[in-house]
């Protein structure tokens, strides 16, 4: 599945600056990863990083110039520096190596890349590539630590396997993890920034004996989605996620937790320092009475009963909660239904005192778990309802954290 436009860097101008390593092949992902994601991406090559993947390969893949430092002296582009570092709205480095990052961190200015740095005044990305033995130097590592006092935004690099066949720290970031960075720098001044969304997402689990448990097939990808969304509009996020394996987006704090029981606790720690709570997590209904302490023996009888009890309301111990403090300003709440939708969200969004609800059918087979669109219905606190088409999920959190961004506006 190709990427998917990203709002939030849309038309948006990033310096692509490739030094001389063999990771320059993986920022040849990362460009075309940008382009499809609606960036302009200009790309500028040092001398050394030429020697390992041309200019073209990026002008191709990003349907942009991509320049060299050849073009520095060029009469048709003079002071191509200045025009690069004024449009662009980031400048990303990758992979950089020990030399640029020296070169960085005293203020040399010999080539493209360089004089752009110095000259640019916006945020500066670094994802540094190079052999273990020369990322662990002193020098290189005083050179880091100066960049970052600086203001610079370090990126990895990542512990692995090196060209070399040595094993350590000095692994390029992956580009899809590059991709993260970045939408977390270019949405730290967005409209919720200064604010704390709190999110919750995937399924609980409750166990009946070490092995087995009640669960439902939430993949967690709506709730994650809606974390991403909230940090690209600026937000510290706090994501509190039941058992899933998808990577947490860049920026986030992540809590897991297990039951519905730990989701409850999680959720009411945090809920008082929150400007918005999205309960996206597929918390379970139900637990077992008792929990055995060793594996369920198969019985001569064919049948076994399990009593289950409710788990905790974790919305409705939010809205007591919320009586006390005033906190969070929005409650945002997530209703999985099969029949009734409408009827039955808007209930549920009297009952927990909500100030939004998101309804889907989970039995169409396009939305709902374990898929990559949804087909959602949002019910406000004012009785207005907007269905939305059938969506990716991403696109269905941006429209819902645009509707927490004009509720927090509204107070």
């Amino acid at each position: 599945m190709s990427p998917e436009p990203i709002t939030l860097l849309r038309d948006r101008r990033i310096i692509l600056g490739v030094c001389g390593g063999i990771a320059a092949y993986k920022v040849a992902d990362l460009a075309s990863k940008l382009t499809q994601a609606g960036a302009r991406v200009e790309a500028i090559l040092t001398e050394a990083a030429t020697r390992f993947i041309t200019p073209l390969t990026f002008s191709a893949l990003t349907g942009q110039p991509a320049y060299t430092d050849a073009d520095l002296w060029r009469h048709d582009r003079p002071l191509l520096h200045i025009r690069l570092s004024t449009e662009a709205h980031l400048l990303v480095i990758a992979p950089a190596t020990a030399d640029t990052l020296a070169r960085l961190a005293h203020g040399r200015a010999d080539n493209l890349l360089t004089l752009t740095a110095l000259a640019f005044r916006g945020p500066l990305l670094v994802a540094p590539a190079m052999d273990v033995a020369m990322w662990e130097h002193p020098a290189t590592q005083a050179n880091v630590a100066l960049l970052k006092e600086r203001g610079l935004t370090f990126a990895g690099p990542a512990y692995g396997r090196m060209a070399s066949g040595l094993v350590g720290q000095g692994r390029l970031l992956e580009a899809t993890e590059l991709l993260g960075h970045i939408r977390y720098q270019m949405g730290r001044d967005g409209p919720l920034s200064n604010r704390h969304v709190v999110v919750t997402a995937g399924p609980t689990r409750e166990h009946l004996d070490p092995i087995r448990f009640i669960s439902n097939p939430s993949s967690g990808r709506q709730g994650f989605a809606l974390a991403q969304a909230a940090l690209d509009l600026g937000a510290q996020v706090t994501l509190i996620t039941g058992p899933v394996t998808l990577p947490t987006p860049i920026g986030a704090e992540r809590v897991d937790v297990t039951t519905a029981q730990e989701m409850l606790e999680a959720v009411l720690a945090v809920a008082p320092q929150a400007d918005a709570l999205l309960m996206a997590a597929a918390v379970a209904d139900f637990r077992p009475t008792v929990q055995a302490t060793r594996k369920i023996k198969k019985a001569g009888d064919e049948t076994l009963s399990l009593p289950l009890e409710r788990t905790p309301d974790i919305l409705q111990a939010v809205a007591e909660q919320r009586m006390v403090t005033g906190r969070p300003q929005i409650v945002v709440g997530f209703a999985a239904e099969t029949e009734e939708v409408v009827d039955r969200a808007r209930e549920k969004l009297e009952r927990k005192r909500l100030d939004l609800i998101a309804a889907n059918d989970v039995s169409a087979p396009d939305a709902g778990f374990a898929v990559e669109t949804n087909r959602v219905i949002l019910v406000d606190r004012n009785q207005g309802v907007q269905t939305l088409p059938l969506l990716s999920k991403g696109q269905v959190a941006e429209i819902i954290l645009g509707r927490v961004v004009e509720m927090l506006r509204e107070g």
